[in-house]
């Protein structure tokens, strides 16, 4: 990948994307754990314990080879996106619950980002081609929070300014996101076939099982129609800018990044699709009860 867009674009991108989500932010998303601790502890288990059990599952079951693997895993292991509160606010989700979620998954996948990306580059034996040191990563982690506590200041200082700027940051993390996937496909477009052949279907089966997941075991377990909305998005809508920016600048292995970029691909389409057919289901639950 051009050198610029690596050192120079995916950094900023992130902190763009990081930044937009502390707009969104203020202290009272973080204190809201302790009122809905049963919401919060269930999405938190599906996607830290779940969806990462899912995931070796399918990489195991497709037989990928070892980098994809390993990208796969990362992408399990990122918390979720900034699009994740778009999603759950279009179908009827607890958009309050999304916020929560992110801003707790992000300060929590400082630990299992590392920890679930290098079981997986061990049980690979790719320890001697790539490497992923938890001081890295603090430096990764510093470029995700110190632009989310900047958006949370610029939000406490002048909330209308941050209302106003929120959208155009939101359509600007989607741009970014694409653009780095166009980026990532077009460096790699001489095995891209081989990639898309090899990863596509494990990335499409991995995302509907979160989305799937994300929703029926919330419900399952008593959790409101709201929250259970919230939790799919959140646990469908992963930060792949995070997983890109991991793979191509700390592993400095491209080839990594070809799962978060090709799970892109299909997350948004698969999240509009299944927002689309919960919230048709709600929906037609409310008209049968009146």
């Amino acid at each position: 990948m051009d050198s610029a867009l690596t050192t120079v674009g995916l950094p900023v991108a992130l902190a763009i994307i990081m930044f937009g989500l502390g707009l969104s932010l203020t202290p009272d998303d973080f204190r809201r754990v302790g009122r809905h601790p049963r919401a919060v502890a269930v999405a938190l288990a599906c996607q830290l314990l779940l969806l990462p059990a899912v995931c070796f599952g399918l990489v195991k079951l497709f037989d990928l080879p070892p980098l994809l693997a390993i990208g796969m895993m990362l992408l399990a292991a990122s918390p979720g996106g900034t699009s994740a509160n778009l999603f759950s606010h279009l179908f009827r989700g607890d958009v309050a619950l999304n916020v929560t979620l992110t801003a707790i998954n992000s300060i929590i996948a400082i630990v299992s980002l590392p920890i679930i990306t290098n079981l997986a580059i061990a049980h690979y034996d790719q320890s001697d081609t790539v490497s992923l040191q938890f001081g890295k990563v603090l430096e990764v982690f510093a470029i995700v929070l110190v632009p989310v506590a900047i958006g949370m200041a610029v939000r406490a200082k002048a909330p209308a300014f941050a209302a106003r700027t929120d959208k155009g940051v939101r359509i600007a993390s989607a741009v970014i996101l694409a653009v780095l996937v166009v980026g990532i496909l077009l460096d790699q477009r001489e095995n891209v076939a081989d990639y898309l052949a090899d990863v596509g279907l494990v990335a499409a089966l991995f995302c509907a099982a979160s989305l799937v997941s994300g929703y029926v075991i919330p419900k399952a377990l008593g959790i409101v129609e709201g929250q259970a909305i919230a939790s799919s998005m959140e646990i469908g809508v992963h930060n792949a800018t995070l997983a890109i920016f991991v793979a191509v600048e700390v592993l400095e292995a491209t080839e990594i990044s070809i799962p978060a970029a090709v799970y892109s691909l299909f997350m948004f389409v698969f999240a509009a699709a299944w927002g689309s057919v919960i919230s048709r289901r709600v929906t037609g639950r409310a008209t049968t009860a009146a």
